[in-house]
């Protein structure tokens, strides 16, 4: 019976280990379909430092495929529509359309939208500052494949020398088959839009000066280990200034069965009165960490604030309305999952709708067991059992020896 309750305890054990330690919910959704659900620091900080212990499951407790997404830019298509000044149509010679371009711009290509048709078109390009006289661009250029199976119009894009004229001509040839019909003119851009980077509040930054050692120390302190990609000093004096800062952190090492600490870098950079002091990097995921600003004979920096930011990461999964959903997390002993959504990661749009986690809740029975040991862990307890242990010893090693006797 005791070893049986003695395996319960141990089962019991290791299956706390195994749990999910923080939770949250996530706010519920307006449509059905792929949904980016933004991360906030806080769940990245529970987390694994690659995220792969975070799971969401349904009401009924079935787990929801997702895939991470990193928020670094998002590229965009935006159209820039031209004005067309005027459409000219010679009946069965040419059709010509004037479009004035935007002032300061060099371009080698117009998209135009045409109405779909079955035919092909030749046509010229030339250009002119103010309408009155023409020159020549490009000559004897042909489209084609002017009609679409899904749609009532095609976008056809031509490209010419590269010009800065005000305005483009385009004169197409009308004396085999009717004109078509040019229902706008522009061109596309290639935007990206970088995401605003999150910004992350230390629980305590202490800055200390040491003169003897001419070097200026930050102390940081997180609640708890947060991923850092960006680091921002704002600096109000001197006027000039140009010192070497290293980041590190305070690393315990056993050597000859004693442990020490010393300090281990992880970046240094350069404060400079020329660069506007903002860091970038991989991926720093610490909870403590220390800056260290070689002074040498110069007066400390005077230092207004740090800002410490992260890139925004989110998680893309597939939601519907009016189903709840949870996002576990903070379970060490889990790996990376496996799903089919993954691997359309580049078939999805990249503007989706957006949600995110509240009412996170942390479990504070593992800390609080970390901060108090059980009574198997006690110093006083093991040597209870070392002294058992040691009566049992000897208790069975005098029966040995009465039964020896007893023999003889």
């Amino acid at each position: 019976m005791k070893l049986n309750k003695f395996i319960a305890l141990l089962f019991i054990t290791n299956l706390s280990f195994g749990q999910y330690q923080t939770t949250g919910k996530i706010k519920p959704v307006s449509e059905n379909g792929l949904h980016e659900i933004v991360l906030s620091s806080e769940i990245r900080s529970y987390s694994n430092q690659d995220l792969s212990d975070i799971r969401i499951f349904d009401s009924k407790g079935n787990e929801i495929p997702y895939f991470i997404q990193s928020n670094n830019a998002v590229a965009t298509n935006a159209f820039e529509e031209y004005t067309i000044v005027s459409k000219t149509v010679y009946p069965k010679k040419s059709t010509s359309i004037i479009v004035a371009v935007p002032a300061n711009k060099h371009n080698n290509q117009l998209s135009l939208f045409i109405a779909n048709a079955d035919v092909e078109k030749r046509y010229s390009v030339s250009g002119s500052d103010d309408q009155k006289e023409w020159f020549g661009i490009s000559d004897a250029q042909t489209l084609y494949d002017l009609n679409s199976t899904s749609e009532t119009s095609v976008v056809k894009t031509i490209s010419y020398p590269l010009s800065t004229y005000h305005y483009l001509k385009i004169d197409f040839d009308d004396r085999k088959t009717l004109p078509v019909n040019i229902l706008k003119v522009g061109n596309f851009s290639t935007q990206l839009q970088k995401n605003t980077l999150q910004e992350i509040t230390p629980q305590k930054s202490v800055k200390t000066e040491t003169p003897s050692k001419k070097e200026t120390q930050i102390h940081i302190l997180f609640n708890t280990p947060q991923v850092i990609n960006e680091i921002s000093f704002e600096i109000s004096k001197p006027t000039y200034y140009k010192r070497t800062a290293i980041l590190y952190k305070k690393t315990k090492r056993e050597t000859r069965k004693k442990s020490q600490v010393f300090d281990e870098e992880i970046i240094s950079f350069e404060l400079n009165s020329g660069t506007k002091n903002t860091f970038t990097f991989p991926e720093i995921f610490e909870k403590e960490f220390f800056i260290k600003i070689e002074n040498h004979d110069n007066q400390p920096l005077q230092i207004s604030k740090i800002k410490y930011a992260q890139k925004p990461i989110s998680i893309v999964a597939d939601l519907n309305t009016g189903e709840n959903y949870i996002l576990k997390t903070g379970n060490k002993n889990l790996t990376e999952p496996e799903y089919d959504l993954s691997n359309f990661k580049n078939n999805i749009a990249a503007n989706l709708p957006q949600t995110s986690v509240y009412d996170i809740e942390q479990k504070t029975t593992v800390k609080s067991q970390r901060a108090k040991q059980s009574f198997w862990q006690q110093s006083w307890f093991m040597w209870i059992c070392i002294v058992l242990g040691g009566i049992t010893i000897l208790f069975f090693t005098a029966s040995l020896v009465k039964d020896l006797k007893r023999k003889n």
